[in-house]
């Protein structure tokens, strides 16, 4: 979709406020070029030496124009605050509904938190929308009614409503290309030097030996050299579009004046009208120059429409309806010829899966690195879909299943999944209204996080920081484990859920988690070993492919 497509479907959205908006610069407009009448025709009485009521009617009535344009503009001025909010609470939801919804295949090759930063475009659209529906359309109707005016004093004046809207054609028609083109390829630079400043934060600690500090600032100049070419060659384009407005103001200046006065010594105007018509004059040209400086305001709204746009132009999952029954007493999986690959590449992670897996079962899946265990759990859990396969859960083929009535049911922890900014209770529950305390204190007590919860300043209020910086790695990691297992779903799926805890904690939490109380399915990788004494099937990939499936 083009930009300038984008950019009407956003306006779409609010047409009635961008209707009554030009409808109150369409009045604006009248009410600003019927002020150029007034002043003639005072301009006219004083000629003539005569001081009546008329004069002061006029003198009114011109005043009480000012006070209008004044009143309408203020009027435009809430109509587009109320499109700035609208436009932010939109685009949050969009956001905040698409993120954690995009497809799996849509986020290769692509980092989350940059993408996640494309939503601080959505600043320059509130602010340059509002601009451009005040400014382009106060100013396009001034050149409007202002050559229709003009018109009317004499013919010559139309050879001036030519000459601009040939002016405004060709600016627009030879400049629009590069400077969208450039105002993109600068946007894009701009954030890869916000994603290289995101990346030292973020491994700050990595940062702080001089050497690497060096190579730091190093990466940071190279970037943004290449963000000052293209601002360069942005600018470029606009500095050519202000030189053309400066050629042209001139010459038309002169050319008025001098058509102006020529008429006025022929007797073909009068003074009154010479003074009205350079007034239209100057308010027509001050127009255009408001067009042509708010050009680089609508090529960044259209470049941050696009940028926003490769979000959520992102392939989402399939949704299903958020109402759904907990049918599932007994959740059994069959894996039949699944295989799997990334996007660019030609080599199978997975190459013909095929395996049954009952409730209760307690499963472990070994393999060296790259030999697809990560991405089966995934694919088990509903994170992936197979590139070719086919998964059917309790006899219903997982293209057909509601994913989001699967996933109630089950809790998975993929490796390096850390608490976010909120509560521990929030971390814990997501507000769910259905989670008891009991069920709260009873996952607490099973991931032996009782104690450290009771020593914090407020408790199950405590505030955490994103990625639970303020905690310990392994406390993290419990709570994480508590979050899998308060709900008492039917499946769990683990990463490397207690590689971060001393092996006597660890230990201890395995065994509370596959013990025989539980009727829950356990699918597990992990370095830990325990993890393959206490459950009771063997799992071993190699290559993508099932080399060992045993009973223990």
């Amino acid at each position: 979709m083009k930009p300038l497509k984008r950019f009407y479907n956003l306006l779409e959205l609010d047409k009635k406020d961008v209707y009554q908006l030009f409808f109150y610069a369409i009045f604006s407009g009248l009410v600003s070029l019927s002020l150029p009448l007034g002043i003639q025709a005072i301009t006219n009485f004083i000629q003539s030496g005569r001081a009546s009521v008329s004069w002061i009617v006029l003198i009114v009535l011109v005043v009480f124009g000012v006070a209008l344009v004044g009143i309408l503009s203020l009027m435009q001025l809430r109509i587009t605050e109320n499109l700035q909010q609208k436009i932010f609470v939109r685009s949050s939801f969009e956001f905040a509904v698409r993120l954690p919804k995009i497809k799996f295949e849509e986020y290769y090759n692509s980092y989350p938190p940059e993408l996640a930063n494309r939503f601080f475009d959505t600043l320059t659209i509130q602010k340059g929308t509002s601009k451009l529906l005040l400014d382009f359309s106060g100013a396009l109707l001034q050149i409007v009614f202002g050559i229709i005016l003009l018109s009317l004093y004499h013919n010559y004046f139309i050879i001036f409503g030519f000459l601009l809207i040939i002016l405004l054609y060709f600016i627009f028609k030879f400049s629009y290309n590069p400077g969208l083109q450039s105002s993109l390829m600068e946007s894009k630079y701009k954030y890869k030097v916000a994603a290289w400043l995101q990346e030292l934060a973020r491994n700050n600690f990595s940062f702080r030996n001089q050497l690497h500090h060096n190579y730091a600032l190093e990466k940071n100049d190279h970037i943004t050299t290449d963000y000052l070419k293209y601002r360069e060659k942005h600018f470029t384009v606009i500095k050519s579009q202000f030189t053309q407005l400066i050629i042209f103001k001139i010459i038309i200046t002169a050319s008025l004046l001098s058509i102006g006065g020529y008429l006025v010594l022929s007797q073909e105007m009068n003074m009154g009208q010479f003074v009205a018509a350079e007034i239209i004059i100057l308010l027509v040209i001050n127009s255009v120059e408001k067009i042509i400086i708010g050009l680089e305001t609508f090529y960044d709204v259209l470049t941050s429409i696009e940028k926003i746009g490769l979000v959520t132009d992102m392939s989402l999952e399939e949704d299903f309806p958020i109402e759904y029954d907990n049918c599932y007493n007994s959740i059994s999986l069959d894996a039949e010829h699944i295989s799997f690959k990334f996007p660019d590449s030609k080599i199978k992670i997975l190459d013909d899966i095929s395996l049954v897996i009952n409730q209760s079962e307690r499963i472990y899946i070994d393999g060296e690195n790259g030999s697809g265990k990560t991405t089966l759990t995934r694919i088990l859990s509903g994170l992936i879909q197979p590139s070719s396969g086919a998964l059917f859960i309790n006899d219903d083929t997982f293209k057909k299943i509601n994913l989001n009535q699967y996933r109630a049911q089950i809790s998975s922890i993929v490796y390096g999944e850390t608490p976010f900014e909120g509560t521990v209770l929030e971390n814990l529950s997501f507000n769910d209204s259905s989670i008891t305390e009991e069920n709260i204190r009873w996952a607490l007590e099973g991931v032996q996080l009782t104690d450290f919860i009771k020593s914090l300043p407020q408790g199950l209020e405590t505030p955490l920081f994103p990625e639970g910086k303020q905690l310990s790695s392994s406390n993290a990691q419990k709570i994480i484990l508590a979050r899998s297992i308060i709900t008492k779903p039917q499946i769990l799926f683990y990463e490397d859920p207690t590689d971060t805890m001393d092996e006597k904690v660890a230990n201890e939490i395995i065994d509370f988690l596959t013990s025989d109380k539980h009727k829950w399915t356990i699918i597990v990788s992990s370095k830990n070993p325990y993890w393959k004494t206490k459950c009771n099937r063997h799992i071993k990939l190699q290559k993508g492919k099932i080399i060992l499936d045993s009973k223990i």
